[in-house]
């Protein structure tokens, strides 16, 4: 695909409770999630699950734990696809740099993936993308955009050691950081660019919980996602914030804990 290294191409629900999640997020995002796994994933026999958008694209996928996937560590959360050129030899340099290998290199119809932790802990999937049958050649993901509805508009890191954090994804995935919003004691905001989008933001993790890259979706009233939020069975842990350039956020967990965020106007 004609994505450059470095891209969010895909995104990952991982839960216990698919059907759950697919009403909980039906009401937030307006997505669909089919009540069937998708036969097409070809995920060995996994219950995985494709995120449907009201324009006809999708948004990720959902993969459901298993209790053997939970009894091995796994919890509910949201993850990220980066686009890697080499999945073996991103394995291979990430971990003589301190990352951990969770899940092997695997061939997919989609392309080859893998799930590492990177030197910080926080996990991540590579992948060196293939076209969908039919699709040309340079066909690229737009699960990712900076302005639509429905997507992901803003991808964060709260990370333990920030400074580690920015260099190992400038090295390995192409970031760049040409500016920065002073929080006082939280430190510096740095935000992402690459290529010619900025994709969310790096910070200095100053609360106790899981270090995981988060993601705030697009919406159409903030207001009104909130609402639901907190009547399918979420949390609003912050917000209603206004953010720079005039949107608003909500950051909270769905109702199996998953971390997520969204973002938009603030609305009636």
């Amino acid at each position: 695909m004609s994505d450059r290294v470095g891209s969010f191409i895909w995104y990952e629900l991982m839960t216990p409770d698919p059907d759950a999640a697919a009403a909980f997020y039906g009401a937030v995002i307006g997505w669909k999630i089919p009540p069937h796994p998708d036969p097409q994933s070809a995920t060995g026999g996994m219950d995985y699950r494709m995120i449907l958008r009201d324009d006809g694209g999708m948004a990720g996928g959902v993969l459901k734990l298993t209790d053997e996937m939970i009894s091995g560590g796994a919890s509910p959360c949201w993850m990220p696809y980066l686009h890697a050129a080499d999945v073996d030899a991103e394995i291979a340099a990430i971990e003589a740099e301190g990352g951990k290998l969770l899940m092997p290199a695997t061939d997919l119809p989609v392309g080859r993936i893998a799930m590492l932790h990177d030197p910080q802990g926080v996990p991540i999937y590579i992948m060196t993308p293939v076209p969908p049958p039919g699709a040309p050649a340079d066909a690229r993901s737009d699960v990712f955009d900076e302005d639509a509805v429905q997507r992901v508009r803003w991808n964060e890191l709260a990370s333990t050691d920030q400074e580690a954090s920015m260099a190992f994804y400038a090295k390995h995935f192409g970031f760049a950081y040409p500016d920065k919003m002073p929080m006082g004691e939280m430190g510096d905001y740095w935000f992402i660019s690459h290529e010619d989008k900025t994709l969310g933001a790096i910070m200095r993790k100053n609360w106790d919980n899981a270090v995981l890259w988060d993601f705030y979706f697009g919406v159409p009233s903030v207001t009104a996602a909130k609402q639901a939020i907190e009547s399918n069975g979420g949390m609003v842990l912050s917000g209603p914030m206004e953010v720079p350039g005039g949107d608003w956020i909500v950051f909270g967990t769905d109702p199996q804990g998953a971390r997520f965020g969204v973002v938009g106007p603030h609305g009636d």
